[in-house]
């Protein structure tokens, strides 16, 4: 069996491990959650950035864009309708607030643009096809089972769609048709979360 520590042996380790620390971390540990805090009231508020950003110093400001940055990356998301679309324009607004190389944030904001607009596009005729076939599909196995169940002279009705397994399979189909689309936006995030 282990050595058996008391509370104040371990209390006393992590003073160790808190006194071995830098003074850089000590900023991250305070100033990234301010940050985060500081993104969250710009998404619900709609809060000046640039405002709250001054009334930090250099080296907390810095923090403070990493955690706010991290926050605002977290909501770019598939432009799935109206809200979405006002969502990210409203995030991306307030990140390129944050960083100083503006021409690099706008290159990779163009490349994203571009994954918007086949999204709602090209996409959107993909997932209307995807669910016509799976309509069919389901309404062929639904009618199948029933006549295998009741005869052949059963007729099922066509409200099928409101079927849990319908909406499962369906949600599975979505999931499979948005993933091309959610590898490029992460790559675009880390891209953006880069840039200085």
């Amino acid at each position: 069996m282990g050595d058996i520590k008391s509370a104040r042996e371990i209390a006393m380790e992590k003073l160790a491990r808190l006194d071995a620390t830098t003074e850089e971390e000590r900023l991250q540990w305070k100033f990234v959650p301010r940050g985060q805090e500081l993104a969250v009231r710009y998404l619900k508020e709609d809060c000046n950035l640039i405002a709250e950003l001054a009334e930090y110093g250099e080296e907390e400001r810095k923090y403070i864009v990493q955690g706010a940055g991290e926050v605002l990356l977290r909501n770019i998301g598939l432009p799935m309708n109206d809200a979405a679309r006002r969502t990210n324009k409203h995030v991306m607004d307030g990140f390129k607030l944050l960083k100083n190389d503006k021409a690099s944030v706008e290159n990779v904001y163009s490349l994203i643009r571009q994954i918007f607009s086949h999204y709602t596009e090209q996409g959107e005729q993909q997932r209307k096809q995807a669910y016509e076939q799976l309509k069919t599909q389901f309404a062929t196995r639904m009618q199948q089972a029933a006549q295998q169940q009741f005869g052949t002279a059963v007729r099922i009705r066509n409200d099928f769609e409101r079927h849990p397994q319908f909406q499962e399979e369906w949600r599975k189909v979505l999931t499979q048709l948005d993933r091309p689309y959610l590898q490029n936006l992460a790559e675009y995030r880390s891209e953006l979360q880069s840039i200085p």
